[in-house]
């Protein structure tokens, strides 16, 4: 499995998600949620920023099931899925990550034909690396 490329915006964020949090950047002065991180506020043009949990609770908004594998390192796992999640607190903020039947299954352990936009789904995390991942409410 890859590990993200951290850069000083994001690092918070990946260091969350190492703990089981699922978290993302707020304007610390217009409480705008952002995602991904970046230095300022879209909304106030604000520089403050503070890091908030959030429920983990979404749909799938999108979903791709690359054929070929894009990455060589994901090729034995093939078909696997791609998901776009957006947030239930914050429809505008939408997450890429996998569809998988439980925290730290492999990328195909759900069957690409039985995903659904508009399914709703929570967040989990892999146990080794701590990487988000995604299963359904009621599989």
């Amino acid at each position: 499995m890859l590990n993200p490329v951290t850069d000083p915006d994001g690092a918070p964020f990946w260091q969350y998600a190492a703990q089981g949090e699922l978290r993302v950047q707020a304007c610390a002065d217009c409480g705008e949620l952002r995602f991904p991180p970046r230095p300022c506020c879209p909304h106030c043009q604000s520089f403050a920023s503070e890091w908030r949990p959030v429920s983990g609770q979404g749909r799938i908004w999108s979903y791709v099931v690359p054929h070929p594998p894009l990455l060589p390192e994901y090729a034995e796992q093939a078909p696997y899925n791609v998901i776009v999640v957006e947030l239930a607190e914050a429809p505008r903020i939408r997450m890429v990550g996998n569809l998988v039947s439980e925290a730290g299954a492999a990328l195909n352990s759900r069957d690409p034909r039985s995903i659904r936009i508009g399914a709703k789904v929570h967040v989990v995390f892999e146990p080794t690396t701590g990487l988000p991942q995604w299963v359904l409410e009621r599989p």
